[in-house]
C-alpha cells in the first residue's frame, strides 16, 4: 500500500466531492426544470465553458489510453493530436448556428433538433437510442482508469472488496450530480484541468531531465515505433489509417450526447466561437501526454519486477501508472493520480446527464407522458441519471474491460450516424426524415457489419477502388453510404414530403 499517495488523493477526491455539493448554490436556478438541472441554466461564460469542455472531451481514459497505446503500438498513436486540431474548426463553423436554433426552442438535446428539423418522432427516437447506447461504455471505460490508479496504490483485493473503492466513489458522483445537476461537473472540472496540466507538465519536465534530455527517450524506442510504415504497393496502409482515424474520430467526437450538453450549457454563440480558439490549448496538452508512452518506453517500466503485477492486471493501461511511481515520490504520484480520478469524475457526470436528459425529453415526456410537467421531466432525469451510472458500474465490475472497449468501438462508429440529422439538417432543406432515418439503419448495419468482420477487434476495414486499397476507419465508411443513402431518398421523396415547420421558415 503506497500510504502517501493514497492519502494525498484521499483528500484531493474529499475536496472535490465538497465543491460538488457546493455546486447546487452556485449560480442557483430552479433545478425543478430541466434546462437549470441538466444544462446549467444555459449561463455558462467562455471560461467555465472552457473548463468544462476540457473536462468532457479530456477524460481519465484519455490519461491512461492514449499513452498505452503510444507505448505499445507507436506513432499510430498520436493520431489524437491532429484530430483534435480537426475539431475546433468544426466547432467555430458550426455549432453556434446549432446553439442558436437550441436557445430559440428551448432545445436540450440533439434529439430535440430533429424533432424539429424535420417533425419526425422515429428519427429523433433513433438519433437519442445511438447516444444513449454510444455513450454507457463511454461511462464505463473513465471506470477503467480509476481502477488502475486505484491498483496503482495498492489498493486491492478480491471480489466486491477490490470493487468498493470504486462503488464509494460512484455512489459519490451520483449524490452530487443528483443534488447539483451540470453545475457539479462545471465546477469540479475546473479542479481537474488545473491537476492535469500540472503533472502533465512536471512529468515531461522531470523525466527527460533523469533519462538525459529527449534524446535517449526517442533512442530508446525501436525504429518502428516511431514513425508510421511507409505505404507498400497498391495501398496507402498506415497512412490511410492514420487519417481516416483523425477524420473520423473529429466528426463524431462533438455528436455525443455529453459533448452537446457542454455546448448547449454556454451562454453564447460567442463563447463557443471563443472555446473554439482556446481549446486547442488542450491539444498541446494531449501531445505531451502522448509522449509518455515513449518515455515509460525509455524508463523500461514493462520490464521492471516492481510494476509486473500491475501490467499483468492492466495491460498497457498500468504504463502511464508505473512511470510516475517510477519517477516520482509517492505524495505526487497521489496529486497525478487524483488528477486522473476526478478526470473520470467529470466526464462520468457529463455524460449521465447527457443520457438522463434524452430519457426525460424524448423518451419519458416524448413516448411515455407527453403531457408530464416540468418537474417531473427534471425528476426522472434525475432518477434516469443514477440509473445509467449504476448501469456503467455493473458493466465494469461483471464485464471484461476487452468488451468494454469493443463496445466503446461500436459505440463511436454509431454515434457518427447522426451527423447527416443533427448537422447537415442545420444547412439543407432538402432533407427528409424518413430518408435520414432509412440512412441512419443502412450507416449503422454496414458499420456494424465491417467491424463483425474483424470480430469487433479493430476499427479499421480496407475499401478497394480501381485496384487500390484504402484501410481506413470503419465510422468514415459507413458514414459514406449512409449520406448517400439519405440524400438519394431524399430526392426521391421530396415531392411527397412537406417541410417541418423549422425547415419552412
Amino acid at each position: 500500500m503506497n500510504w502517501p499517495a493514497l492519502t494525498v488523493f484521499i483528500a484531493l477526491f474529499v475536496f472535490v466531492t465538497g465543491l460538488g455539493f457546493a455546486a447546487a448554490r452556485w449560480r442557483a436556478g430552479d433545478l425543478t426544470q430541466l434546462h437549470e438541472w441538466g444544462l446549467g441554466g444555459r449561463r455558462f461564460g467562455t471560461w467555465v465553458t472552457w473548463f468544462l469542455m476540457g473536462g468532457d472531451l479530456y477524460t481519465a481514459y484519455t490519461f491512461i489510453a492514449i499513452p498505452a497505446l503510444v507505448y505499445g503500438a507507436g506513432a499510430l498513436g498520436f493520431f489524437a493530436v491532429p484530430y483534435t486540431v480537426m475539431i475546433y474548426p468544426f466547432l467555430y463553423l458550426i455549432f453556434p448556428r446549432l446553439w442558436s436554433l437550441a436557445h430559440k426552442h428551448g432545445y436540450v438535446t440533439s434529439s430535440d433538433v430533429v424533432l424539429g428539423l424535420y417533425g419526425n418522432k422515429w428519427l429523433a427516437l433513433a438519433v437519442g437510442v445511438t447516444g444513449l447506447v454510444a455513450t454507457m461504455p463511454y461511462i464505463a471505460l473513465q471506470l477503467v482508469g480509476m481502477q488502475v490508479v486505484i491498483g496503482a496504490m495498492g489498493v486491492s483485493g478480491e471480489g466486491w472488496i477490490g470493487d468498493l473503492p470504486l462503488i464509494i466513489a460512484f455512489v459519490i458522483l451520483a449524490a452530487f450530480t443528483y443534488t447539483s445537476g451540470l453545475r457539479a461537473p462545471a465546477m469540479i472540472a475546473v479542479v481537474k484541468d488545473v491537476l492535469i496540466y500540472v503533472v502533465v507538465i512536471a512529468v515531461t519536465i522531470f523525466v527527460p531531465l533523469k533519462l538525459g534530455g529527449f534524446a535517449p527517450i526517442f533512442a530508446a524506442v525501436p525504429v518502428a515505433k516511431l514513425t508510421l510504415a511507409a505505404p507498400v504497393g497498391d495501398t496507402y496502409g498506415a497512412y490511410s489509417i492514420y487519417s481516416t482515424l483523425a477524420l473520423g474520430s473529429a466528426l463524431a467526437l462533438f455528436l455525443y450526447p455529453h459533448s452537446l450538453t457542454a455546448i448547449l450549457s454556454s451562454s453564447s454563440p460567442g463563447a463557443i466561437r471563443r472555446n473554439a480558439a482556446f481549446l486547442p490549448a488542450y491539444s498541446l496538452v494531449l501531445g505531451l501526454l502522448a509522449l509518455l508512452g515513449y518515455m515509460a518506453v525509455a524508463m523500461h517500466v514493462g520490464t521492471d519486477p516492481a510494476y509486473a503485477d500491475g501490467f499483468k492486471t492492466y495491460g498497457n493501461n498500468f504504463a502511464v501508472p508505473a512511470l510516475i511511481l517510477s519517477v516520482f515520490p509517492g505524495w505526487f504520484a497521489g496529486v497525478a493520480f487524483a488528477a486522473i480520478a476526478i478526470g473520470a469524475l467529470v466526464p462520468s457526470a457529463i455524460m449521465s446527464i447527457a443520457c438522463a436528459n434524452i430519457v426525460s425529453r424524448n423518451i419519458y415526456r416524448g413516448f411515455i407522458k407527453p403531457h408530464a410537467t416540468n418537474a417531473e421531466e427534471s425528476q426522472v432525469a434525475k432518477i434516469a441519471s443514477m440509473v445509467v451510472k449504476l448501469g456503467a458500474l455493473v458493466f465494469i465490475i461483471f464485464v471484461p474491460v476487452p468488451y468494454a472497449l469493443q463496445f466503446q468501438l461500436l459505440g463511436g462508429l454509431w454515434m457518427i450516424q447522426v451527423l447527416p440529422s443533427v448537422i447537415m439538417g442545420l444547412y439543407l432543406r432538402m432533407l427528409s426524415g424518413w430518408a435520414l432515418l432509412g440512412g441512419w439503419v443502412v450507416g449503422t448495419a454496414t458499420g456494424t457489419w465491417m467491424a463483425s468482420l474483424t470480430s469487433f477487434k479493430a476499427a479499421v476495414y480496407t475499401v478497394t477502388v480501381l485496384g487500390v486499397s484504402f484501410p481506413g476507419y470503419i465510422a468514415l465508411w459507413s458514414l459514406i453510404a449512409n449520406i448517400v443513402v439519405s440524400v438519394v431518398l431524399s430526392l426521391l421523396l421530396k415531392p411527397f414530403v412537406t417541410a417541418a415547420p423549422i425547415l419552412a421558415e
